[in-house]
């Protein structure tokens, strides 16, 4: 038995107007666009997503916001001291209030100022027995950053802070803004040249604390 062209016709009809029944959410007939498609119907809301995401993608990259909210403790023996066991905050700490190791000559040292961010600690200038010399930052606290680096300058603390970024070695990265740490002081430094030590942040270009080195 076959069908009449008007009833194929009519069956073929449902499906196709099947397709377009499906409520939106004013009532009518929904609408999908394909990603491409709706990208074509609204160039400028597609070029300002990029543009943010790009935007989100630089600060987290080059800013690194989030380090302000995490902390890294580094503490290092002091050179030439074995430690033999698990040590705790007052034995690496030793030259801080206390009595050098044999051998081990301070030359000068002060209590860190805060800058731009809190700042508390010790720094301290030593030679050891064979003459090198090096900068301890000791029972330091400060905050994190992107790109902080420890400076010997020859700027008296208290005097203009933004003036910490001329004239100054770089003893390299900061190896972590809590603990105590040892950074090597090239060879031949004249120490009557530098008046404080620095941690200063490259990147924003600002100091986090100072500590004078005085005699």
């Amino acid at each position: 038995m076959t069908r009449s062209a008007d009833e194929k016709g009519e069956t073929m009809a449902i499906p196709m107007a099947e397709k377009n029944t499906k409520p939106g959410r004013s009532g009518r007939p929904g609408k999908r666009w394909p990603p491409g498609r709706l990208a074509r119907r609204h160039p400028v809301m597609s070029a300002a997503a990029l543009v943010g995401a790009g935007l989100i993608i630089f600060v987290l990259a080059w800013f690194q916001p989030q380090k302000l909210f995490l902390s890294k403790t580094v503490n290092e023996p002091l050179p030439g001291v074995i430690q033999t066991g698990s040590a705790g905050p007052a034995d690496r700490s030793a030259t801080a209030g206390g009595s050098p190791p044999p051998g081990l000559q301070v030359l000068r040292s002060g209590r860190f100022r805060s800058l731009e961010h809190a700042t508390t600690g010790t720094a301290i200038v030593a030679r050891l027995p064979d003459g090198r010399l090096f900068l301890r930052l000791e029972r330091l606290s400060t905050s994190n950053g992107p790109d902080v680096r420890v400076y010997l300058s020859p700027v008296p603390a208290g005097g203009d802070r933004h003036a910490y970024r001329t004239g100054f070695i770089d003893l390299g990265a900061l190896k972590g803004n809590r603990g105590s740490q040892n950074y090597a002081i090239p060879a031949g430094t004249d120490l009557s040249v530098f008046k404080s030590a620095v941690i200063w942040c490259r990147r924003f270009v600002v100091g986090f604390g100072v500590a004078p080195l005085s005699p």
